[in-house]
């Protein structure tokens, strides 16, 4: 019965194949690679009747990326629920106040980044309770969520910055994207470095000319801010400068802490191509060849190769090649050793009748 199920099947698929048309592009891709670019022009409807591309959306927020959504109501919860909590326990919070919904702010955004200039610290067991969640909820948030934003609008620059440094030679889209996967690390570096000196610069002028400071206490207080070390000595004490720190604290502690990030994935990296390297020119053995022998007739093929090289540069190990080896064999309905559409088509329906 089964097997009288199989042909059936498999001479629809044959007599379903048979009616396609020949001349029609067909466009195979894997389900895990990134989508293609295309223009709206290149695809017709089946029928031949033209199809004009959707309009653009004319609302700003629909052209915002997700990632950059998701940071700003994080955000935006996490300082409307912060600065309506410590607003109501304000009396309960000790230190230099000026203005009750903005020190709020202020206290959320210093708690968040982890600065703590002390400036304003919790006087109850109430408020210290609050505090220690607001924290920890503080660096969550700056960790899953404001870093991937930051990482969204670096990788944006890029193209930019690679543009203006080959501004004398003509690079093609292609040559532009391949430079971007050459380097892409090292271009995250410097675009991150570039913008927090930038900030780093903004922040001392900004204390020496409005809160006052002595260029050397400035830069200080700069520091001490950025790293999140925040003595308490020296910090924003005026109106306009508690404006300025709630944006400024928040961006210059995660352009720093991206900037570690890209430092630490670029020394990766950098051990991972040395590596490859290795692999690539160190002379075969015959160690090697029966090793990359997988299926033991006593020569290497170009798949075995390849999957015995990926194994020594780290890319892959053999728990990953006994799983889709398996898959493999689930598939291979009639154990030819390959696969065809008939396979996988009889495969799934009978994991679906399961």
């Amino acid at each position: 019965m089964e097997n009288d199920i199989e042909n059936s099947l498999s001479r629809k698929l044959l007599s379903t194949a048979s009616q396609l048309d020949p001349k029609r592009r067909r466009f195979r891709r894997c389900k895990s690679a990134p989508m293609a670019d295309y223009l709206p022009s290149e695809i017709k409807p089946r029928n031949g009747a033209s199809q004009a591309a959707p309009p653009p959306s004319q609302y700003l927020w629909d052209k915002i990326h997700p990632s950059i959504k998701k940071v700003g109501i994080y955000l935006f919860l996490y300082l409307t629920i912060g600065t309506t909590c410590f607003y109501f326990v304000g009396n309960q919070i000790k230190g230099d106040k000026i203005d009750g919904i903005l020190d709020s702010v202020y206290f959320c955004i210093v708690t968040m980044t982890t600065v703590g200039y002390g400036d304003l610290v919790p006087n109850t067991a109430a408020t210290k309770l609050l505090a220690c969640a607001f924290v920890f909820s503080g660096m969550a948030l700056v960790g899953l969520t404001l870093s991937k934003g930051a990482d969204y609008l670096v990788e944006k620059q890029e193209m930019l910055l690679i543009k203006a440094m080959h501004m004398r030679e003509k690079l093609g889209p292609a040559e532009i994207l391949e430079e971007i996967e050459t380097n892409k690390v090292r271009y995250k570096c410097l675009m991150t470095f570039s913008f927090l000196v930038v900030l780093i610069t903004v922040g001392t002028v900004f204390l020496v000319l409005v809160e006052k400071l002595e260029f050397v206490d400035a830069f200080y207080c700069v520091c001490s801010t950025v790293t999140t070390l925040g003595y308490g000595d020296k910090s924003f004490s005026t109106k306009y400068g508690r404006v300025f720190a709630i944006v400024w604290i928040l961006t210059s502690t995660v352009c720093l802490a991206q900037l570690l990030c890209y430092i630490a994935e670029f020394n990766t990296e950098k051990k991972q191509k040395e590596l490859i390297e290795y692999v690539l020119t160190r002379k075969m053995t015959n160690v090697d060849l029966e090793s990359a022998d997988l299926d033991d007739d006593g020569s290497v093929g170009a798949a075995e190769f390849v999957i015995y090289k990926l194994k020594e540069m780290g890319k892959i190990n053999q728990e990953d090649i006994s799983v889709l080896m398996d898959e493999f064999e689930n598939l291979d309905v009639d154990q030819s050793g390959t696969l065809s559409l008939c396979d996988v088509t009889l495969a799934q329906s009978v994991r679906t009748k399961k």
